[in-house]
């Protein structure tokens, strides 16, 4: 026999499960009406809750939209320090599969997040400074220690690694303002997995080791010695 609930016990799982509910049906919200048209009562309906409820566990809306970054944003660039920081895989491997983590957001409502930040950062600057330092400024510094690493262990090439992080973050975050922006009047549909695939492939090649270049010519230089011996 199922034991029973007791109701105080439901309304306390209730109680703890509500600012997720909110934060939530508040990413909705944005991603369908940006940031400066969603009000509060619309999130509030959308979440089941009273607008006084949303109160308790929210000040106001730039509080809420801060909340909403920090649950679907930000474990994604924690994962990211995490596996540089317990994981001994070479640069190449853990950079595809911090890119590849970004795709899987990329298929998620989270995706519609920087284009609200970029189409709300002249009305809203507390928002965007937020956004800079929460997660622009930390995914930079994640994707500049993994380069350092690369360098330093010989698997990349020498760069200029204060603005290669910004080359590689790039297509990915115009992917995610591509799907909502254009991608409604366009034919072309972003696929995350085959844009991530894609950007590795680029990378694969501009990140190699001064090694593997000189690898490449000679590769080059025999293909081309072989092309004239044929031709003779």
């Amino acid at each position: 026999m199922a034991a029973r609930i007791s109701p105080t016990k439901k309304r306390r799982r209730r109680k703890e499960a509500r600012p997720g509910e909110i934060t939530a049906a508040a990413l909705t919200c944005f991603a369908e009406r940006g940031f400066a048209a969603t009000r509060l009562d619309d999130v509030a309906r959308r979440a089941g809750v009273t607008k006084g409820t949303l109160y308790l566990y929210f000040p106001n809306k730039q509080e809420l939209f801060k909340a909403v970054v920090r649950q679907a944003i930000v474990p994604n660039l924690a994962r990211g320090e995490s596996l540089l920081d317990s994981s001994d895989k070479p640069a190449r491997e853990a950079l595809a599969e911090l890119i590849h983590q970004w795709s899987k957001v990329m298929a998620t409502p989270a995706s519609a997040i920087p284009k609200i930040v970029l189409a709300e950062a002249g009305n809203f600057p507390d928002v965007a400074r937020f956004y800079l330092e929460e997660v622009v400024h930390r995914g930079l510094r994640l994707f500049t220690r993994l380069l350092k690493s690369g360098i330093s262990r010989g698997e990349f090439r020498a760069m200029d690694v204060d603005n290669t992080p910004m080359c590689i973050m790039a297509p990915l975050i115009l992917g995610m303002v591509w799907q909502h922006s254009f991608e409604r009047y366009d034919r072309r549909r972003v696929d995350p997995a085959a844009l991530s695939h894609a950007l590795l492939q680029l990378l694969a090649h501009g990140l190699g080791s001064a090694h593997e270049s000189d690898a490449r010519k000679v590769r080059a230089a025999g293909r081309r010695s072989t092309d004239l011996r044929l031709g003779s």
